[in-house]
């Protein structure tokens, strides 16, 4: 099966959160708290999916405060953070959606991740993922974690729906009616 005829099948795109939202950088600051950039352009194009019914949920290993705050602005409800198990959480998601593994697109960015891009229908990776997942990745982005990956799997998912269209005709169109 083709990564297009995988991407028209996703009902709900899980995504890892640092390599893969963020460059994965962290920046600890003198006071304990932490900070890490996200894409802006990836962040609207989470907001879309979701528009045209696309579920979309947050699977990262690492427990971090700006993971909450970041998917509450893009109105992601799915958020599991500090997992000891990718697998284990996946299936929880999964089995509680009822969703089928064909009809799940994941991205990841490194070896954590492989267990659960091993099982979805569509394996993603950023640029910048090591050799190991992007050698069993469905598709691949041109584009590094956290600068613009994932919005360029959103659009491969949402052109591949034939859900792409309607979202620039709706911004095109917008004020028209004025």
């Amino acid at each position: 099966m083709s990564p297009h005829e995988r991407a028209a099948r996703v009902k709900l795109i899980l995504l890892d959160v640092d390599g893969v939202l963020t460059d994965g950088s962290v920046l600890v600051h003198a006071d304990g708290t932490e900070s890490k950039p996200f894409a802006i352009r990836d962040g609207i194009a989470l907001v879309w999916a979701q528009r045209v019914g696309v579920k979309v949920g947050l699977l990262s290993a690492r427990h971090s405060p700006t993971t909450p705050h970041r998917a509450a602005q893009l109105g992601i409800t799915l958020i599991y953070q500090g997992v000891k198990s990718k697998a284990d959480a996946y299936a929880k998601i999964t089995s509680a959606l009822r969703v089928a593994d064909d009809d799940v697109a994941y991205m990841g960015d490194d070896v954590v991740d492989l267990a659960v891009l091993s099982r979805v229908g569509l394996a993603a990776a950023p640029a910048d993922a090591v050799e190991e997942v992007r050698c069993r990745a469905h598709w691949v982005s041109r584009y590094p974690g956290g600068r613009g990956a994932v919005r360029e799997l959103v659009e491969t998912i949402l052109r591949a729906q034939q859900q792409w269209d309607r979202i620039v005709s709706s911004y095109l169109n917008e004020g028209a009616e004025a």
